[in-house]
Protein backbone atom coordinates (compact mmCIF):
# COMPACT_ATOMS: atom_id res chain seq x y z
CA UNK A 1 0.00 0.00 0.00
CA UNK A 2 2.32 2.03 0.63
CA UNK A 3 4.28 1.54 -2.39
CA UNK A 4 1.12 2.25 -4.77
CA UNK A 5 0.61 5.79 -2.69
CA UNK A 6 4.30 6.72 -3.58
CA UNK A 7 4.07 5.56 -6.79
CA UNK A 8 0.48 7.64 -7.40
CA UNK A 9 2.45 11.01 -5.56
CA UNK A 10 5.57 10.63 -7.79
CA UNK A 11 3.10 10.66 -10.78
CA UNK A 12 1.34 13.18 -9.61
CA UNK A 13 4.27 15.58 -9.00
CA UNK A 14 5.72 14.56 -12.22
CA UNK A 15 2.58 15.64 -14.10
CA UNK A 16 2.56 18.80 -12.19
CA UNK A 17 5.92 19.58 -13.20
CA UNK A 18 5.24 18.76 -16.71
CA UNK A 19 2.53 21.18 -16.93
CA UNK A 20 3.96 23.46 -15.49
CA UNK A 21 6.90 23.32 -18.11
CA UNK A 22 4.73 23.75 -20.67
CA UNK A 23 2.90 26.39 -18.94
CA UNK A 24 6.13 28.43 -19.31
CA UNK A 25 6.81 27.77 -23.03
CA UNK A 26 3.35 29.12 -23.80
CA UNK A 27 3.45 32.56 -25.69
CA UNK A 28 2.80 35.93 -23.05
CA UNK A 29 1.94 38.62 -24.70
CA UNK A 30 4.52 41.67 -25.04
CA UNK A 31 4.30 45.22 -23.61
CA UNK A 32 3.47 48.07 -26.18
CA UNK A 33 6.57 49.74 -27.60
CA UNK A 34 5.89 53.37 -27.97
CA UNK A 35 7.83 54.67 -31.13
CA UNK A 36 9.48 57.99 -31.35
CA UNK A 37 7.07 60.15 -33.54
CA UNK A 38 7.65 63.40 -35.41
CA UNK A 39 6.22 66.65 -34.00
CA UNK A 40 5.35 68.75 -37.39
CA UNK A 41 4.19 71.89 -34.96
CA UNK A 42 7.62 73.67 -34.57
CA UNK A 43 8.99 73.04 -37.98
CA UNK A 44 11.68 70.22 -39.29
CA UNK A 45 13.73 68.10 -36.47
CA UNK A 46 11.21 68.10 -33.56
CA UNK A 47 9.95 64.98 -31.61
CA UNK A 48 7.84 64.11 -29.21
CA UNK A 49 9.22 62.93 -25.66
CA UNK A 50 8.26 59.28 -25.58
CA UNK A 51 4.88 59.35 -23.27
CA UNK A 52 4.64 62.68 -23.51
CA UNK A 53 2.80 65.92 -25.49
CA UNK A 54 6.05 67.97 -25.52
CA UNK A 55 8.40 67.97 -28.64
CA UNK A 56 12.44 68.38 -28.52
CA UNK A 57 14.83 69.31 -30.59
CA UNK A 58 18.62 68.37 -30.59
CA UNK A 59 21.12 70.33 -32.44
CA UNK A 60 24.25 72.10 -32.96
CA UNK A 61 27.74 72.19 -34.57
CA UNK A 62 31.38 70.95 -34.42
CA UNK A 63 34.06 73.45 -35.41
CA UNK A 64 37.77 73.50 -36.30
CA UNK A 65 39.47 76.63 -36.83
CA UNK A 66 42.89 78.36 -36.90
CA UNK A 67 43.61 81.88 -36.77
CA UNK A 68 46.72 83.03 -38.04
CA UNK A 69 48.44 86.99 -37.00
CA UNK A 70 46.40 87.11 -33.63
CA UNK A 71 46.46 85.15 -30.96
CA UNK A 72 42.48 85.32 -30.09
CA UNK A 73 39.44 83.87 -31.55
CA UNK A 74 38.46 85.72 -33.93
CA UNK A 75 39.93 89.96 -32.89
CA UNK A 76 42.59 91.50 -33.65
CA UNK A 77 45.93 91.40 -32.08
CA UNK A 78 45.46 94.91 -30.07
CA UNK A 79 46.06 94.07 -26.97
CA UNK A 80 48.72 91.95 -24.35
CA UNK A 81 51.09 89.68 -26.29
CA UNK A 82 49.05 90.02 -29.57
CA UNK A 83 49.54 93.29 -29.62
CA UNK A 84 52.85 93.46 -28.45
CA UNK A 85 54.08 92.30 -32.16
CA UNK A 86 57.32 90.48 -30.85
CA UNK A 87 58.71 86.88 -30.45
CA UNK A 88 55.98 86.59 -27.50
CA UNK A 89 53.22 86.62 -30.32
CA UNK A 90 51.54 84.23 -32.08
CA UNK A 91 51.43 83.77 -36.13
CA UNK A 92 48.79 80.83 -35.17
CA UNK A 93 46.32 79.72 -32.71
CA UNK A 94 44.42 77.03 -33.36
CA UNK A 95 40.48 76.14 -31.67
CA UNK A 96 38.05 73.56 -31.45
CA UNK A 97 35.15 73.49 -29.77
CA UNK A 98 31.32 70.83 -29.78
CA UNK A 99 28.02 73.03 -29.39
CA UNK A 100 24.93 71.51 -28.38
CA UNK A 101 21.45 72.80 -28.54
CA UNK A 102 18.42 71.38 -26.69
CA UNK A 103 14.84 73.14 -27.45
CA UNK A 104 11.94 71.65 -25.82
CA UNK A 105 8.61 73.08 -26.56
CA UNK A 106 4.90 72.21 -25.43
CA UNK A 107 1.46 73.46 -26.53
CA UNK A 108 -0.90 75.07 -23.76
CA UNK A 109 -3.82 76.74 -23.24
CA UNK A 110 -1.13 80.01 -22.60
CA UNK A 111 0.46 79.57 -26.14
CA UNK A 112 3.74 77.11 -25.97
CA UNK A 113 5.57 76.70 -23.19
CA UNK A 114 9.47 76.44 -24.64
CA UNK A 115 12.80 75.57 -23.08
CA UNK A 116 16.26 76.08 -24.83
CA UNK A 117 20.04 75.51 -23.29
CA UNK A 118 23.36 75.78 -25.73
CA UNK A 119 26.25 74.16 -24.11
CA UNK A 120 29.46 73.76 -25.78
CA UNK A 121 32.70 72.65 -24.72
CA UNK A 122 35.74 74.45 -26.15
CA UNK A 123 39.99 73.80 -26.38
CA UNK A 124 42.21 76.57 -27.50
CA UNK A 125 45.25 76.52 -27.89
CA UNK A 126 47.75 78.89 -25.47
CA UNK A 127 49.86 81.85 -25.74
CA UNK A 128 52.78 82.96 -23.63
CA UNK A 129 53.90 86.14 -22.05
CA UNK A 130 56.90 87.08 -20.70
CA UNK A 131 57.71 85.93 -17.01
CA UNK A 132 60.50 88.54 -16.21
CA UNK A 133 63.43 86.48 -15.58
CA UNK A 134 64.28 85.65 -19.48
CA UNK A 135 61.70 82.89 -19.69
CA UNK A 136 57.72 82.87 -20.60
CA UNK A 137 54.37 81.29 -19.07
CA UNK A 138 51.49 80.64 -19.97
CA UNK A 139 48.50 82.91 -20.29
CA UNK A 140 44.86 83.12 -21.07
CA UNK A 141 44.95 86.14 -23.27
CA UNK A 142 41.82 86.91 -24.59
CA UNK A 143 39.27 84.51 -24.98
CA UNK A 144 41.64 81.73 -24.74
CA UNK A 145 41.22 78.47 -22.54
CA UNK A 146 44.87 76.50 -22.40
CA UNK A 147 45.52 73.13 -21.00
CA UNK A 148 42.08 71.95 -20.78
CA UNK A 149 38.58 71.34 -22.71
CA UNK A 150 36.51 74.29 -21.11
CA UNK A 151 32.26 74.28 -20.62
CA UNK A 152 30.36 76.85 -21.36
CA UNK A 153 26.82 77.47 -20.82
CA UNK A 154 25.56 80.35 -23.82
CA UNK A 155 21.84 79.88 -23.31
CA UNK A 156 19.21 78.83 -20.77
CA UNK A 157 15.71 80.49 -20.77
CA UNK A 158 12.23 79.21 -20.25
CA UNK A 159 9.28 80.74 -22.56
CA UNK A 160 5.86 81.27 -21.46
CA UNK A 161 3.17 83.62 -22.32
CA UNK A 162 5.17 86.25 -24.00
CA UNK A 163 7.63 86.12 -20.61
CA UNK A 164 11.24 85.15 -20.99
CA UNK A 165 12.96 83.85 -17.96
CA UNK A 166 16.87 83.37 -18.00
CA UNK A 167 19.90 83.65 -20.12
CA UNK A 168 18.72 84.82 -23.28
CA UNK A 169 19.65 87.60 -26.06
CA UNK A 170 19.24 90.72 -24.68
CA UNK A 171 16.70 92.54 -26.37
CA UNK A 172 18.99 95.52 -27.13
CA UNK A 173 20.23 93.19 -29.99
CA UNK A 174 19.57 91.70 -33.41
CA UNK A 175 19.79 88.28 -34.51
CA UNK A 176 22.83 88.29 -36.48
CA UNK A 177 24.43 90.47 -33.11
CA UNK A 178 27.67 91.44 -34.12
CA UNK A 179 27.89 89.33 -37.13
CA UNK A 180 26.43 90.86 -40.20
CA UNK A 181 28.46 88.84 -42.60
CA UNK A 182 31.03 87.48 -41.07
CA UNK A 183 33.20 85.96 -37.74
CA UNK A 184 35.22 88.58 -36.72
CA UNK A 185 33.95 90.65 -33.81
CA UNK A 186 32.67 93.82 -35.28
CA UNK A 187 31.73 96.72 -33.00
CA UNK A 188 28.91 99.03 -33.51
CA UNK A 189 26.12 96.39 -32.45
CA UNK A 190 24.20 95.65 -29.88
CA UNK A 191 26.53 91.91 -29.00
CA UNK A 192 24.91 88.56 -29.97
CA UNK A 193 26.35 87.61 -25.69
CA UNK A 194 23.22 86.68 -23.63
CA UNK A 195 21.86 88.51 -20.58
CA UNK A 196 20.14 87.36 -17.87
CA UNK A 197 16.66 89.00 -17.98
CA UNK A 198 13.38 89.35 -17.02
CA UNK A 199 11.38 90.28 -20.35
CA UNK A 200 8.05 90.61 -22.08
CA UNK A 201 7.02 90.14 -25.70
CA UNK A 202 3.86 92.27 -26.95
CA UNK A 203 3.21 90.24 -30.57
CA UNK A 204 0.93 92.49 -32.54
CA UNK A 205 0.99 90.06 -35.35
CA UNK A 206 2.67 89.81 -38.96
CA UNK A 207 5.78 89.76 -37.51
CA UNK A 208 5.59 93.16 -35.00
CA UNK A 209 6.60 92.83 -31.35
CA UNK A 210 7.95 95.01 -28.83
CA UNK A 211 9.67 93.84 -26.00
CA UNK A 212 10.82 95.31 -22.43
CA UNK A 213 13.57 93.32 -20.23
CA UNK A 214 15.33 94.20 -17.32
CA UNK A 215 18.48 92.53 -17.55
CA UNK A 216 21.45 91.68 -15.51
CA UNK A 217 24.50 94.24 -16.70
CA UNK A 218 27.13 92.31 -14.66
CA UNK A 219 26.64 89.56 -16.69
CA UNK A 220 27.09 91.35 -20.16
CA UNK A 221 26.59 95.12 -20.34
CA UNK A 222 29.25 96.24 -17.80
CA UNK A 223 32.25 97.73 -19.56
CA UNK A 224 34.74 99.90 -16.93
CA UNK A 225 34.20 102.88 -14.40
CA UNK A 226 37.78 104.43 -14.32
CA UNK A 227 38.87 105.81 -10.94
CA UNK A 228 41.64 107.80 -12.19
CA UNK A 229 43.07 108.97 -9.02
CA UNK A 230 44.17 105.28 -8.80
CA UNK A 231 45.82 104.98 -12.08
CA UNK A 232 48.68 102.90 -12.24
CA UNK A 233 51.85 103.09 -14.33
CA UNK A 234 51.28 99.38 -15.56
CA UNK A 235 47.32 99.97 -16.41
CA UNK A 236 48.51 103.26 -18.39
CA UNK A 237 50.92 101.67 -20.06
CA UNK A 238 48.47 99.28 -21.60
CA UNK A 239 45.65 101.70 -22.08
CA UNK A 240 44.14 101.62 -18.81
CA UNK A 241 43.28 104.62 -17.95
CA UNK A 242 41.99 103.98 -14.49
CA UNK A 243 42.06 101.52 -11.64
CA UNK A 244 38.72 99.90 -12.30
CA UNK A 245 36.47 100.59 -9.53
CA UNK A 246 32.71 99.24 -9.84
CA UNK A 247 30.44 98.88 -7.20
CA UNK A 248 28.24 96.25 -6.15
CA UNK A 249 24.80 95.80 -8.65
CA UNK A 250 22.40 98.11 -7.96
CA UNK A 251 19.86 98.05 -10.83
CA UNK A 252 19.53 96.05 -13.63
CA UNK A 253 19.65 97.43 -17.75
CA UNK A 254 16.25 98.67 -18.56
CA UNK A 255 15.86 97.76 -22.21
CA UNK A 256 12.62 98.30 -24.64
CA UNK A 257 12.73 97.50 -28.53
CA UNK A 258 9.98 97.37 -31.52
CA UNK A 259 10.63 94.72 -34.06
CA UNK A 260 9.47 94.28 -37.81
CA UNK A 261 10.66 90.86 -39.03
CA UNK A 262 8.66 90.51 -42.25
CA UNK A 263 9.36 88.25 -45.71
CA UNK A 264 11.13 91.59 -47.42
CA UNK A 265 13.49 91.45 -44.16
CA UNK A 266 13.81 93.04 -40.51
CA UNK A 267 14.44 96.35 -39.17
CA UNK A 268 14.66 96.91 -35.11
CA UNK A 269 14.51 99.57 -32.71
CA UNK A 270 15.84 99.86 -29.01
CA UNK A 271 17.04 101.89 -26.16
CA UNK A 272 18.50 100.64 -23.47
CA UNK A 273 18.89 102.87 -19.55
CA UNK A 274 22.52 101.54 -17.82
CA UNK A 275 23.35 102.45 -14.57
CA UNK A 276 27.04 103.32 -13.80
CA UNK A 277 27.62 103.06 -9.83
CA UNK A 278 31.16 103.53 -8.63
CA UNK A 279 33.01 101.94 -5.36
CA UNK A 280 35.01 104.34 -3.56
CA UNK A 281 37.14 107.07 -3.82
CA UNK A 282 40.11 105.19 -1.92
CA UNK A 283 40.49 101.96 -0.19
CA UNK A 284 37.66 102.23 2.85
CA UNK A 285 34.18 103.70 3.05
CA UNK A 286 35.37 106.83 4.52
CA UNK A 287 36.86 107.83 1.74
CA UNK A 288 33.88 108.95 -0.23
CA UNK A 289 32.63 108.12 -3.39
CA UNK A 290 30.82 109.91 -6.44
CA UNK A 291 27.51 109.67 -7.29
CA UNK A 292 25.80 107.20 -9.45
CA UNK A 293 24.75 108.13 -13.13
CA UNK A 294 22.92 106.97 -15.22
CA UNK A 295 23.50 106.46 -18.81
CA UNK A 296 21.82 104.97 -22.22
CA UNK A 297 22.51 103.47 -25.83
CA UNK A 298 19.97 103.25 -28.57
CA UNK A 299 20.03 101.06 -32.02
CA UNK A 300 18.86 101.10 -35.47
CA UNK A 301 19.09 97.80 -37.36
CA UNK A 302 18.06 96.72 -40.66
CA UNK A 303 18.16 93.64 -42.77
CA UNK A 304 16.93 93.36 -46.22
CA UNK A 305 16.40 89.73 -47.91
CA UNK A 306 16.04 88.12 -51.16
CA UNK A 307 17.74 90.83 -52.97
CA UNK A 308 18.07 91.02 -56.78
CA UNK A 309 21.75 90.00 -56.56
CA UNK A 310 20.71 86.40 -56.00
CA UNK A 311 18.77 83.50 -53.90
CA UNK A 312 19.40 84.29 -50.85
CA UNK A 313 21.56 86.90 -50.87
CA UNK A 314 21.40 89.19 -47.53
CA UNK A 315 22.49 92.81 -46.44
CA UNK A 316 22.16 93.15 -42.48
CA UNK A 317 23.57 96.56 -40.86
CA UNK A 318 22.99 98.52 -37.71
CA UNK A 319 24.40 102.18 -35.71
CA UNK A 320 24.62 102.65 -32.49
CA UNK A 321 25.11 105.67 -30.23
CA UNK A 322 25.85 105.53 -26.23
CA UNK A 323 26.55 107.43 -23.46
CA UNK A 324 27.82 106.04 -19.98
CA UNK A 325 26.84 102.40 -21.81
CA UNK A 326 29.41 101.52 -24.31
CA UNK A 327 29.69 97.93 -23.83
CA UNK A 328 26.54 98.22 -26.09
CA UNK A 329 29.05 99.28 -28.42
CA UNK A 330 32.34 97.61 -28.11
CA UNK A 331 31.32 94.70 -27.03
CA UNK A 332 32.82 91.23 -25.96
CA UNK A 333 36.66 90.68 -27.50
CA UNK A 334 36.29 94.46 -29.27
CA UNK A 335 36.63 95.82 -25.52
CA UNK A 336 39.47 94.63 -24.28
CA UNK A 337 39.22 97.62 -22.43
CA UNK A 338 41.82 98.97 -23.88
CA UNK A 339 44.20 98.31 -26.65
CA UNK A 340 48.48 98.52 -26.80
CA UNK A 341 49.20 97.41 -30.57
CA UNK A 342 53.22 98.29 -31.24
CA UNK A 343 55.16 98.44 -34.74
CA UNK A 344 58.01 100.41 -36.59
CA UNK A 345 59.49 104.04 -35.92
CA UNK A 346 60.71 106.65 -38.20
CA UNK A 347 61.09 109.03 -34.95
CA UNK A 348 64.44 109.79 -33.50
CA UNK A 349 65.04 108.83 -30.26
CA UNK A 350 62.11 106.53 -30.10
CA UNK A 351 61.93 102.92 -29.45
CA UNK A 352 59.00 101.50 -31.35
CA UNK A 353 55.52 102.91 -32.08
CA UNK A 354 52.48 102.66 -30.11
CA UNK A 355 49.10 102.98 -30.50
CA UNK A 356 47.11 103.37 -27.32
CA UNK A 357 43.29 103.80 -26.79
CA UNK A 358 41.31 102.69 -23.61
CA UNK A 359 37.39 102.52 -23.34
CA UNK A 360 35.00 103.02 -20.17
CA UNK A 361 31.56 103.41 -19.16
CA UNK A 362 32.84 106.61 -17.15
CA UNK A 363 35.87 108.12 -15.33
CA UNK A 364 36.20 109.83 -11.67
CA UNK A 365 38.83 111.35 -9.65
CA UNK A 366 39.21 111.74 -5.81
CA UNK A 367 36.15 114.22 -4.60
CA UNK A 368 34.29 114.86 -8.74
CA UNK A 369 31.51 113.27 -10.08
CA UNK A 370 31.79 110.84 -13.02
CA UNK A 371 32.28 111.86 -16.56
CA UNK A 372 30.26 109.76 -18.51
CA UNK A 373 32.09 108.68 -21.84
CA UNK A 374 30.41 108.74 -25.37
CA UNK A 375 30.64 106.06 -28.46
CA UNK A 376 28.88 105.93 -31.52
CA UNK A 377 29.20 103.82 -34.46
CA UNK A 378 28.01 101.77 -37.63
CA UNK A 379 28.54 98.31 -39.03
CA UNK A 380 26.99 96.10 -42.20
CA UNK A 381 27.49 92.97 -44.28
CA UNK A 382 27.06 91.95 -47.87
CA UNK A 383 26.20 88.29 -48.37
CA UNK A 384 26.33 86.73 -52.01
CA UNK A 385 25.62 83.48 -52.53
CA UNK A 386 27.42 82.36 -56.16
CA UNK A 387 25.48 78.74 -55.78
CA UNK A 388 24.41 76.64 -53.27
CA UNK A 389 27.67 75.46 -52.76
CA UNK A 390 29.72 78.83 -52.75
CA UNK A 391 29.20 82.53 -50.81
CA UNK A 392 31.27 85.36 -50.65
CA UNK A 393 30.55 88.23 -47.83
CA UNK A 394 32.30 91.64 -47.54
CA UNK A 395 32.23 93.87 -44.36
CA UNK A 396 33.13 96.47 -42.14
CA UNK A 397 32.42 98.36 -39.38
CA UNK A 398 33.81 101.93 -37.76
CA UNK A 399 33.37 103.03 -33.83
CA UNK A 400 34.28 106.15 -32.26
CA UNK A 401 35.22 106.91 -28.58
CA UNK A 402 34.95 110.49 -26.84
CA UNK A 403 35.74 111.44 -23.89
CA UNK A 404 34.42 115.17 -22.75
CA UNK A 405 37.09 118.09 -21.75
CA UNK A 406 36.44 117.06 -17.86
CA UNK A 407 37.40 113.62 -18.70
CA UNK A 408 40.07 114.67 -20.73
CA UNK A 409 42.08 116.50 -17.92
CA UNK A 410 41.77 113.59 -15.28
CA UNK A 411 43.00 111.13 -18.03
CA UNK A 412 45.74 113.58 -19.25
CA UNK A 413 46.77 114.43 -15.71
CA UNK A 414 47.20 111.04 -15.22
CA UNK A 415 49.67 110.51 -18.41
CA UNK A 416 51.45 113.71 -17.02
CA UNK A 417 52.27 112.42 -13.70
CA UNK A 418 53.11 108.79 -14.02
CA UNK A 419 54.27 108.50 -18.10
CA UNK A 420 56.14 111.55 -18.87
CA UNK A 421 53.96 112.35 -22.16
CA UNK A 422 57.24 114.22 -23.27
CA UNK A 423 54.66 116.40 -25.26
CA UNK A 424 52.93 117.72 -22.73
CA UNK A 425 49.04 118.18 -22.28
CA UNK A 426 48.79 119.47 -26.18
CA UNK A 427 49.23 116.38 -27.20
CA UNK A 428 47.39 114.26 -25.00
CA UNK A 429 43.95 113.27 -26.59
CA UNK A 430 42.32 109.88 -25.23
CA UNK A 431 39.54 109.98 -28.10
CA UNK A 432 39.92 107.31 -30.99
CA UNK A 433 38.50 105.60 -33.85
CA UNK A 434 38.37 101.33 -34.26
CA UNK A 435 37.56 100.13 -37.96
CA UNK A 436 37.73 96.77 -39.94
CA UNK A 437 37.27 95.89 -43.16
CA UNK A 438 37.29 92.60 -44.41
CA UNK A 439 35.87 89.34 -46.97
CA UNK A 440 35.00 85.94 -46.19
CA UNK A 441 34.10 82.92 -48.68
CA UNK A 442 32.37 79.78 -47.59
CA UNK A 443 32.15 76.19 -49.55
CA UNK A 444 29.86 73.54 -48.68
CA UNK A 445 30.59 70.60 -50.01
CA UNK A 446 27.49 68.60 -48.55
CA UNK A 447 24.45 69.87 -46.69
CA UNK A 448 25.78 71.05 -42.90
CA UNK A 449 29.42 71.29 -43.62
CA UNK A 450 31.31 74.33 -44.68
CA UNK A 451 34.68 75.32 -45.22
CA UNK A 452 35.74 79.28 -44.78
CA UNK A 453 38.44 81.52 -45.25
CA UNK A 454 37.74 85.19 -43.61
CA UNK A 455 40.48 88.20 -44.26
CA UNK A 456 39.69 91.14 -41.55
CA UNK A 457 41.71 94.13 -42.03
CA UNK A 458 41.90 96.20 -38.56
CA UNK A 459 42.51 99.94 -37.93
CA UNK A 460 43.31 101.81 -34.41
CA UNK A 461 43.14 105.62 -35.19
CA UNK A 462 44.44 107.18 -31.83
CA UNK A 463 44.13 110.83 -31.63
CA UNK A 464 47.35 112.14 -29.81
CA UNK A 465 49.17 114.14 -31.60
CA UNK A 466 51.52 113.59 -34.75
CA UNK A 467 54.99 113.31 -32.79
CA UNK A 468 54.02 112.76 -29.28
CA UNK A 469 55.62 110.24 -27.46
CA UNK A 470 55.16 108.38 -24.28
CA UNK A 471 57.77 107.29 -21.75
CA UNK A 472 56.85 103.62 -20.53
CA UNK A 473 58.70 101.38 -17.67
CA UNK A 474 59.43 97.84 -18.14
CA UNK A 475 56.52 95.68 -18.90
CA UNK A 476 57.99 91.75 -18.13
CA UNK A 477 54.55 90.13 -19.52
CA UNK A 478 55.27 91.35 -23.27
CA UNK A 479 59.12 91.60 -22.76
CA UNK A 480 59.09 95.33 -23.61
CA UNK A 481 61.73 97.49 -22.22
CA UNK A 482 61.36 100.74 -20.38
CA UNK A 483 61.73 102.93 -23.25
CA UNK A 484 60.04 106.19 -25.15
CA UNK A 485 57.73 105.45 -27.54
CA UNK A 486 56.07 107.19 -30.52
CA UNK A 487 52.26 107.38 -30.07
CA UNK A 488 51.02 106.58 -33.86
CA UNK A 489 48.22 104.76 -35.53
CA UNK A 490 48.50 101.19 -35.81
CA UNK A 491 46.74 98.64 -38.46
CA UNK A 492 46.67 94.40 -38.59
CA UNK A 493 45.84 91.81 -41.29
CA UNK A 494 43.98 88.91 -39.69
CA UNK A 495 43.42 85.43 -41.12
CA UNK A 496 40.52 82.53 -40.36
CA UNK A 497 40.64 79.39 -41.14
CA UNK A 498 37.28 77.14 -40.40
CA UNK A 499 35.38 74.08 -41.18
CA UNK A 500 32.14 73.01 -39.14
CA UNK A 501 29.61 70.76 -39.20
CA UNK A 502 25.99 71.81 -38.87
CA UNK A 503 23.32 69.29 -37.02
Amino acid sequence: MKMANSLFLGSAAALISLGGAHAADLPVKAKAVEYVKICSLYGAGFYYIPGTDTCIKLGGYLRAETTFNTSYHYDAPNSFVGGANNRLSEYYSWRARQDLLVDTRTATEYGVLRTFAEFAFTYTGGAYSGAGTGGTSYTTGIGNQIAQGTPGLYYAFIQFAGFTFGKATSQFSTPWGQYAAQSFELPAAGGWDPALQFAYTFDFGQGISASFSAEDPVSRSQLAVWNVSAATVAGLAAGAYGANDFGGARAPDFIGSVTVDQSWGYFKASVAAHNNHAAYYGATEVTGHPDDKWGGAGQLALSIKNIPTGAGDTINMSGVYTYGASRYNFHDYTAAPSYAMYGSTNLAGAYQSLGLAGVSDSVFVTGSGQQLTTTFGFNGGYTHNWNPQWASSIFGAWAAVRYNNTAKSYICGAFVANLALSSGLGGCNPDFNYSVIGTRTGWTPVKGLTFSAELAYTMLDQKYASGSTVTLPVQNSIAKPGATYELKDQNALTLLVRAQRNF
